[in-house]
């Protein structure tokens, strides 16, 4: 994939881009990302979840993941994986960030199938369901409902 989408930008590489665009995404990280995953991993604590690892090894990498319930949970970026409320292709070298977000959204739909055929649950959640305490607990709360009514229980208050 990287190979292709090489193709679409001009010598295949990122040319005359402004110095502050280049630091801003150079910070962008995978993983404990501070507004997104490590807000949902002090819920979880805050909440009493237990039975979580993070970064499991699992196919596509999930977040987290509850090892007695089975169920895998993705913190996605909005801009990243192409949510429909929040998410957009830049301007800018169009074409490539096209096929880069639909290449991402490829991505995740072969991995929730590959999970769900090892009997995995899958979960996602938007960046955006994060951005504020009454979101981040409505998450929890969700989840929470998910566990429950799945028989999937991973609280230790049960």
């Amino acid at each position: 994939m990287e190979k292709q989408l090489r193709m679409l930008l001009p010598r295949g590489k990122f040319i005359n881009v402004a110095a502050s665009r280049s630091r801003s995404m150079s910070c962008v990280r995978g993983k404990n990302n501070r507004t997104t995953e490590l807000t949902l991993r002090m819920a979880f604590v805050r909440s009493g979840f237990a039975g979580w690892s993070l970064h499991s090894a699992l196919v596509g990498k999930p977040d987290f993941y509850f090892v007695r319930s089975k169920t895998a949970i993705f913190v996605d970026g909005c801009f990243w994986h192409g949510c429909k409320k929040c998410g957009h292709t830049p301007k800018t070298r169009s074409k490539y960030w096209s096929a880069k977000l639909q290449g991402n959204q490829r991505r995740d739909r072969r991995v929730n199938r590959k999970l769900r055929k090892q009997g995995i649950h899958v979960i996602r959640i938007w960046e955006h369901q994060l951005a504020r305490p009454d979101q981040v607990s409505e998450v929890v709360k969700q989840i929470q409902r998910n566990f429950t009514t799945s028989g999937r229980n991973q609280h230790r208050g049960y």
